[in-house]
């Protein structure tokens, strides 16, 4: 028996299809599944990612992007927006910048625990996007395209590279959006290829997340990971039938049907995590030190504390793509006090995420990203606030073959607008796949007639930040 038509067809007439869930089970990894490790188009020098996602625009010249000459024409009327916010203000950060590490990297002092970690950041000031709507950039940012369905950052990825650990999924979502699904989705990519959420909502602290890990509860759960009513043994034959159904459609349809291929592989992946998520998700083992460098069992720090641990263990487990998204940075008012309790919340966590990967030899492996679908004005909204600005704003990556100690690109005086190194959501695909090890022109699925890609037909990859 060489093929898995081969095998359908020596069952086609009878039930033999129980020795096939064992086949799917004991080869799922096998060359030709569908989760199946793939080469990459050349060296890769990131293999995984953990995306740490601000939803809601992080205001980058309070936080990344000093402006001097903010800082001195504080107050002015807003030179490149009239006419279209009446008489807008310039205003100044409320917060000073140091310089920090050997490299000088300009941080704000609401960053304290991230600026000790500057000499492994390559801070991307020139950052655009099309629109300055929340919904369309957010997509834009996971997808490529404000307009139409398609296939999420993370899907790409684990479709061009396959997954490291048969029993556990290939990319993981922590707290996602309610309202924004597409963001993990695989759109017309196989179905396994779609992030598994755990947790999700968009409030800051984690929402469901945060009260399953209430009262310094170390167990995160996943929806449906745990089956009550039925024994292991007893799901097994369970699955075997709904397997067999599932192996009789294929044979009607000639053997060949990504789709039943992909339920198929679903099924049994979703079998295999029940055993081994729960000790991947416990943190009850970590010790003591490990949890107070990432602020847990400490408020405001705690949940995306947690969330950040669990993050470096799904890297150590094999996972290839990994999400967190921490909410409510959209701060059109009360920025002063709304910007602190954010920062107060993920600069630990992400600084000891930073440090814990990099003494257990891992961040050289692993590509960390924080930002978020774009970011706010240097002019006032209010007496203490800031709109929209998708035209210059700032992201930052670290480990994964990204340079370290730099600044990448910059916005203009007053960080409107990116005006050196403009790196447009495009090219940031393009460059993430790159420290991949994938192509993005080569990174294709034919849909609909016509072969699709992430970044369309743009992107250009930042080859002056790859070390």
């Amino acid at each position: 028996m060489n093929t898995r038509r081969d095998f359908l067809k020596s069952t086609s007439s009878g039930f033999g299809y129980l020795a096939f869930a064992a086949l799917a089970q004991q080869q799922s990894l096998r060359a030709g599944s569908a989760l199946a490790p793939k080469n990459p188009h050349f060296a890769p020098q990131a293999k995984h990612v953990i995306f740490l996602c601000m939803q809601g625009a992080p205001s980058h010249v309070d936080l990344l992007d000093y402006k001097p000459k903010l800082m001195a024409d504080d107050g002015k009327n807003a030179p490149s927006v009239a006419g279209r916010y009446g008489q807008a203000k310039l205003m100044r950060s409320p917060w000073k910048f140091n310089q920090h590490g050997r490299s000088g990297l300009w941080i704000s002092e609401l960053l304290p625990n991230l600026a000790k970690q500057a000499d492994d950041l390559c801070i991307i000031n020139s950052m655009a996007t099309d629109v300055p709507a929340h919904p369309q950039a957010f997509t834009q940012l996971h997808t490529g395209t404000a307009q139409f369905v398609r296939p999420s950052l993370g899907s790409w990825a684990l479709y061009g590279l396959g997954t490291q650990n048969e029993n556990l999924p290939g990319f993981i979502t922590i707290n996602p959006p309610g309202n924004a699904t597409r963001s993990y989705g695989s759109a017309f990519l196989p179905a396994i290829y779609q992030g598994t959420k755990i947790g999700g909502n968009s409030l800051p602290g984690g929402g469901a997340f945060a009260r399953r890990f209430g009262g310094g509860g170390d167990q995160a759960s996943m929806a449906n990971i745990k089956n009550d009513r039925y024994s292991t043994e007893a799901q097994r034959t369970q699955l075997d039938l709904v397997q067999s159904l599932n192996q009789s459609r294929m044979v009607q349809d000639g053997g060949v049907s990504a789709e039943v291929e992909g339920v198929i592989e679903s099924y049994e992946l979703a079998f295999r995590m029940q055993a081994e998520v729960p000790k991947v998700l416990d943190l009850s083992k970590e010790t003591t030190a490990t949890k107070a460098l990432y602020g847990i069992d400490k408020d405001p720090t705690d949940t995306f504390g947690k969330q950040c641990l669990m993050a470096r263990k799904l890297v150590e487990a094999g996972v290839r793509f990994i999400e967190i998204t921490h909410g409510n940075w959209d701060q059109h008012f009360n920025l002063k006090t709304a910007l602190q309790n954010n920062c107060d919340a993920i600069d630990k966590p992400i600084a000891g995420l930073l440090q814990d990967l990099k003494q257990r030899g891992l961040l050289k492996d692993t590509l960390v990203i924080w930002g978020g679908e774009f970011g706010r004005t240097p002019h006032s909204q209010g007496d203490d606030g800031r709109d929209h600005n998708n035209k210059g704003f700032t992201m930052w990556m670290a480990g994964g073959g990204v340079k370290g100690g730099m600044n990448y690109g910059q916005t203009d005086d007053y960080g409107y607008e990116a005006v050196e190194n403009k790196m447009h959501i495009h090219d940031w695909h393009a460059t993430v796949l790159n420290l991949m090890g994938l192509d993005h022109e080569k990174l294709t699925y034919r849909y609909a007639g016509r072969d699709f890609r992430l970044t369309d037909v743009y992107g250009t990859v930042a080859k002056d930040i790859i070390a």
